[in-house]
């Protein structure tokens, strides 16, 4: 196949070459059958990069990347990525093909990627990316896609084409097929012209529409006004008909039909017929009789009226078609694509014009059925397909299509990715010592192999391999030189590999004869923009190896200002071998910006050498998006720049827009724009829109900006209507006015009011924020002076037009007489619990303002007692938690100059009372005691309303109510037992209700005994305690899929027994499908609309200490064809 290629000045298409399979032996420096030399620079983790190329529509192409892996501790990961996201590995087979080989000489690992039969949507941007532990490496290409010869398009439109099948509004619209080399195209010979008005003037009215779909015609209307005028011509005179029914009608469904006809004789009688048969007259069909004129009126026109009809007069007959035309059901909310993982519920959601309609649901082109898998849902205008569980089966383009159009949307499913929870860490060990290599994943059931060096490794009596839920263990005794390298955990079935490697520690002695001053080798080529300046995009990895030379090795040090960088492991960190120091920065960031400084010495000497190194990214995502103003269609966005532009200057934005609750964003630009203020056009007035804008720089595009409020095309509304004066004093005018009559869908934001001297043209704004009532009082008016005022309504399209008071009005001081309009409520006492809250608001009238004062039992009010606050028309007394000290006669007075009004309020603050007080025992007789009792010292700041009294024995200490609301202090008990002794207790009782205390009785009452003696023989409890037993089993069901079912059974035993619940001798845990209930000892399971798997043996377990028992029975689960649907139905 052809090797990936640089593109020159015009794009050919890579020559087609065989596949080499032999790259494993081939020498290192020998360049691959059919691949260029490539002279791109080596840097990073990548020997040799893939490189754009341009592709022939139809053939083969692949690509080729190399890996060093002579410094890495495991095996790299490599991932072929499209675009940002999109991981290739996940789209294996026909189409895409992966291939991996390592040389063991040279530790190269190569990667090849070939796509097979290259079509439009390969191209585009692609990245691979090499990881390994802490490091990693990326590249980008690209790849071009070139027609072999296509004939020319006869429509220069079919030449714009947009990149992606996802929809007309997906993907960058792509005009390479414009620039596309084409031939003529070769006349080919015209079949003679067909007259289809001849063919329609001859045929039945019945076979119109066929001719028409036939060739082409889509207007029946007018083929049927245009055979009419043909017809004309030649006019067939009739004896009984003036005027025949039209050849045919055209209406559409739900709407009146009148066919009408006009006889010779006005006292004719007609017969109306359709398809041969007599119309009757009913609610649909109306007979109307006009002089000579007879008409058919049908109402609500249906499906089945689209028939044949005759107008009979005698032996003449006239004849006509009616076609009923079906509104087309059009698609309101297009199908989203959807990305899940195995396992996963897949919904499909669509949403149509009318409720109730027809779609068909279709998968790759096929149309799909109810059945166990798919499951068809409507309500109203919305319709579901839905897959309860994903697999990669149901990967494809779906389709929902209904008369009025169709929707697609792609539907991609991954497996499931196994979690690393532990891996595997590098070990080094001695001789004779143990090594264990350890991992643990995230699921128990998966098993793997162990590598060494690339061959499986084979358990034997050093080596031991073990599986213990989760972890898996290498484990090697007796560790020898032979066993290092590097191992690798692979799971089976998972497209993953953990790798760790063996280092086996020996201890050697140098002896250095000489000593030699060190010397710092430093490269200042290659990404060097000047001396000593290193460039790194933020996010990849830097990389500097520095050789190092001096006997005895020199001591080397890394500094970043005065902080020493010294670390083995980590993000930064510092590598040493023999003669070589690399400084390490896994994914830089603009933190690593700085000036670093090496320094090596030993006793011979030192060496230094300064780096600086700056670090570019991405800028950061424009802020502060927002609309400015809207039009009828348009609106005008202003956004800032971003606060930092990635180290490279802001070359211009990129913008995107959609529909609110909508996730599909559509781009405004293709080139980029330059200026920070936007006009958005050719969008929908009255739809709500949001926006979002990309930065660009030279290194890439920023994150998207957050999105804009959501802002709506829409044109002002109009004036507000019936504007007038309310109020007039001397410096204030209140004014009144009624809504828009148009509003419009953005409504109304609020109103500005303006005024101006009579006769000036200056308009002075009064409110400096949008008032949303329908009032505003003018403030800081001149007294005498007259004034215009105008409102105008506004919303986010801006203002209205102004309504305006055209006459002026003067601004004069009126004075009205104080006036206190004290609520009915507030007239008698008020009375109000401890701790409740008290909000007295009180209305006055009077002009000019009134003063207002509070006085409290005759003195001015305490602002510490209560809060007061006073506007121009009422006045509020508030206290937020009432005391009694609250009680009392408040006073409100109001007055104007030498005029005052006053109101008393009574204000009664209650709590509950206390205990009453002196409870005796005053007498005994008989079956009675009489009690009596004083008045509690605290009555709660009002009357007591009575008593409340109990009784309890002195055995028992139970309390009985003997009596309730006694009003006296004292009262008689009647009815007490002989032999028991009583004491009592009371209760005190107001308004609030009954004290929190009782007054207890000083001394009891003894009702003496008669001489009787009972004995009571001595009680034994039953013991109830027995073993689970089930006393009705459960019963064999067959249940329809689809609809909820429920399988029942009784059991009995003491102590209650555990329950539980199993399907094919599983425990049924807390799954939602599964309801369990038990209501005293029937057990009811409850199967929320069972599907096929549901099926099976269930099994009702039920255990105490004293034992168990079970019952069992087999749920079937069957799916109904539709057959049998239709069948039942029938």
């Amino acid at each position: 196949m052809p090797e990936p290629k640089k593109p020159g000045p015009k794009k050919e298409a890579a020559p087609p070459a065989e596949e080499d399979e032999g790259r494993d032996e081939l020498p290192e420096d020998e360049p691959v059958p059919g691949e260029e030399p490539q002279p791109a620079q080596i840097t990073g983790l990548f020997v040799e990069r893939p490189q754009s190329a341009t592709a022939i529509k139809g053939k083969d192409i692949t690509f080729v990347a190399k890996v060093d892996s002579s410094t890495l501790l495991r095996k790299p990961v490599m991932k072929w990525l499209k675009g940002k996201w999109m991981d290739l590995g996940s789209k294996a087979g026909k189409h895409l093909k992966f291939k991996e080989t390592y040389d063991r000489n040279t530790k190269i690992y190569t990667y090849e990627m070939t796509i097979v039969k290259v079509v439009d949507g390969d191209a585009g941007g692609y990245r691979c990316e090499v990881t390994a532990k802490d490091k990693c490496d990326s590249c980008t290409f690209d790849i071009t896609v070139e027609a072999v010869e296509e004939v020319q398009q006869t429509n220069i439109l079919e030449a714009f084409k947009r990149s992606g099948d996802a929809g007309e509004d997906a993907g960058d619209l792509d005009f390479s097929g414009l620039l596309k080399k084409r031939e003529r195209k070769k006349e080919e010979p015209t079949e003679p012209e067909v007259d289809v008005w001849e063919i329609l003037k001859n045929a039945k009215p019945c076979d119109y529409e066929k001719i028409a779909f036939q060739y082409g015609i889509t207007d029946l209307r007018g083929m049927l006004k245009r055979l009419k005028m043909m017809r004309k011509v030649e006019p067939k005179k009739s004896d009984a008909f003036i005027r025949k029914l039209e050849p045919a009608y055209s209406v559409e469904k739900g709407k009146k039909i009148v066919m009408s006809v006009e006889l010779t004789d006005d006292n004719a009688q007609v017969k109306w017929l359709k398809n041969g048969q007599e119309i009757k007259p009913s609610a649909k069909y109306l007979f109307e009789s006009i002089g000579g004129i007879r008409k058919l009126i049908i109402n609500r026109s249906t499906l089945s009226d689209d028939a044949a009809y005759e107008c009979v007069v005698g032996e003449e007959k006239c004849f006509t078609e009616v076609f009923v035309q079906e509104p087309p059901v059009t698609i309101t909310k297009l199908l989203d694509d959807i990305h899940v993982v195995v396992g996963e519920r897949v919904e499909f959601e669509v949403e149509v014009s009318e409720e109730g309609a027809n779609v068909i649901w279709m998968k790759d082109g096929v149309e799909l059925s109810r059945d166990g898998k798919y499951r068809f849902k409507k309500d109203g205008k919305k319709h579901w397909l839905i897959i309860n569980e994903a697999s990669k089966e149901d990967i494809g383009t779906y389709c929902v299509c209904t008369n009025g159009g169709q929707s697609k949307a792609e539907l991609e499913v991954e497996d499931k990715e196994l979690e690393v929870l532990q891996s595997i860490a590098d070990l080094t060990v001695k001789a004779a010592e143990q090594a264990v290599f350890k991992c643990e994943v995230s699921d128990e059931k998966v098993t793997g192999r162990w590598f060494k060096d690339g061959v499986e490794v084979i358990p034997g009596k050093r080596i031991k391999m073990t599986h213990i839920g989760r972890v898996h263990k290498l484990t090697i005794d007796d560790v020898k030189p032979e066993d290092a390298g590097d191992y690798t955990f692979v799971p089976d079935g998972y497209a993953l590999s953990l790798s760790a490697k063996l280092n086996f520690l020996e201890i050697k002695i140098d002896y250095v004869p000489r000593q030699d001053p060190p010397k710092i080798h430093l490269d200042t080529t290659g990404s060097m923009v000047s001396k000593n300046t290193i460039i790194v995009v933020a996010g990849n990895k830097l990389r500097l190896d520095v050789e190092i030379t001096g006997e005895p090795a020199p001591t080397v040090c890394w500094r970043k200002g005065p902080i020493e960088l010294s670390s083995a492991e980590g993000r930064v960190r510092v590598e040493s071998r023999k003669n070589l120091s690399s400084f390490v920065i896994e994914g830089a960031e603009r933190g690593d910006e700085g000036l670093y400084c090496i320094t090596v010495t030993n006793p011979a000497g030192e060496d230094k050498a300064d780096l600086n190194i700056r670090v570019v990214d991405v800028p950061d995502a424009p802020e502060n998006v927002r609309c400015t103003g809207v039009g009828e269609d348009t609106a005008s966005m202003l956004w800032d720049p971003p606060k930092f532009d990635g180290g490279a200057p802001i070359k211009g934005y990129l913008m995107e827009r959609k529909k609110k609750g909508s996730s599909r964003w559509t781009k405004l630009n293709f080139d980029i724009y330059e200026s920070t203020v936007y006009e958005a056009k050719k969008m929908i007035e009255g739809v709500f829109y949001e926006m979002r804008v990309f930065a660009v720089n030279g290194i890439g595009v920023s994150q998207p900006s957050a999105t804009s409020k959501p802002f709506m095309p829409i044109a002002p509304t109009s004036e507000p209507t019936r504007l007038v004066v309310d109020d007039v004093t001397d410096n204030t005018c209140a004014l009144k006015w009624l809504p828009p009559d148009r509003v419009g869908a953005g409504g109304v934001d609020g109103y500005i009011i303006e005024y101006c001297l009579e006769g000036g043209s200056e308009w002075v704004q009064a409110n400096e924020v949008p008032v949303e009532k329908n009032m505003y009082r003018v403030r800081g008016l001149q007294v005498g002076e007259k004034y215009l005022f105008r409102v105008s309504a506004v919303n986010i399209a801006g203002r209205s037009p102004p309504a305006e008071i055209k006459q002026g009005v003067t601004i004069r001081e009126i004075t009205e007489r104080p006036k206190i309009r004290l609520p009915r409520q507030l007239r008698t006492k008020f009375i109000k619990k401890v701790g409740e809250k008290v909000n007295l608001v009180i209305p006055f009238q009077g002009k000019p303002r009134p003063v207002v004062n509070w006085f409290k039992d005759g003195t001015p009010l305490d602002s510490s007692l209560a809060n007061v606050r006073n506007s121009e028309v009422d006045s509020i007394l508030f206290i937020r938690q009432a005391t009694r000290e609250h009680s009392g006669e408040y006073t409100l007075s109001v007055h104007i100059e030498n005029m005052e009004d006053k109101a008393t309020i009574e204000i009664q603050i209650v709590e509950k009372p206390g205990p009453p007080v002196a409870v005796t025992v005053t007498d005994v007789w008989g079956f009675n005691a009489a009690l009596e009792w004083k008045p509690p010292k605290d009555n709660g700041n009002c009357d007591i309303t009575g008593y409340t009294v109990q009784k309890a024995d002195m055995k028992a200490k139970e309390w009985f109510t003997v009596y309730e609301h006694n009003r006296r202090p004292s009262c008689t008990v009647s009815d007490l037992v002989m032999g028991n002794e009583y004491t009592f207790r009371i209760f005190s009782e107001n308004i609030c209700g009954l004290s929190d205390d009782a007054g207890a009785s000083k001394n009891t009452a003894v009702i003496a005994k008669t001489g009787l003696h009972y004995k009571p023989q001595p009680f034994k409890e039953r013991d109830m305690s027995s073993s689970p037993k089930f006393i009705t089993p459960l019963v064999d069901r067959s249940v329809v899929a689809g609809y909820n079912t429920a399988i029942s059974c009784a059991v009995r035993g003491y102590p209650r027994p555990k329950i539980i619940w199993m399907k094919n001798k599983m425990i049924i845990g807390a799954d939602p499908k599964f309801l369990m209930q038990n209501n005293q000892g029937v057990l009811t399971l409850n199967i929320r609309k069972p599907s096929l798997f549901d099926g099976g043996q269930y099994i009702c377990k039920a255990v105490n200490e004293l034992g168990e028992d079970q019952v069992e029975c087999r749920l079937e689960v069957r799916v109904i064809k539709e057959k049998e649907k239709e069948e039942a139905k029938k």
